[in-house]
């Protein structure tokens, strides 16, 4: 069973996200009310994928993304951004710390289950 950590500070982004991604498959998913929470989940579970916002209160997901992928324990894990920052410069950014992908606010379902699957190879 695959395991994905959801990132992200607003509870109801984060129920919304969980949602869409139970629609693939079964998994299992470890949510993460901020970045900092994050950090404390990592050394804790083997992830297989993790989804962060880019703004949240403590660490934001770009420090998080910089963090896992300069970890080798960690820097093969793959990373889906899901944010309401649409500059470019933002996406940019996002993609040159190694995301996988990049998802702005609102988004349709189908969008990130596309995006997840081609991710996680399924």
């Amino acid at each position: 069973m695959k395991s994905i950590l959801i990132v992200e500070d607003s509870t109801t982004t984060r129920s919304l996200i969980r949602a869409v991604i139970e629609e693939l498959g079964d998994f299992n998913i470890v949510e993460a009310p901020t970045g900092f929470d994050a950090l404390k989940l990592l050394p804790v579970q083997d992830f297989d994928l993790v989804v962060t916002d880019i703004n949240m209160p403590d660490i934001n997901g770009l420090e998080l993304i910089n963090f896992v992928k300069s970890n080798p324990r960690y820097s093969n894990i793959p990373l889906i951004i899901v944010t309401t920052e649409r500059s470019e410069e933002d996406k940019k950014r996002g993609m040159a710390l190694g995301a996988s992908a990049y998802v702005t606010k609102p988004f349709k379902a189908t969008e990130l289950q596309d995006i997840v699957r081609k991710v996680l190879n399924l």
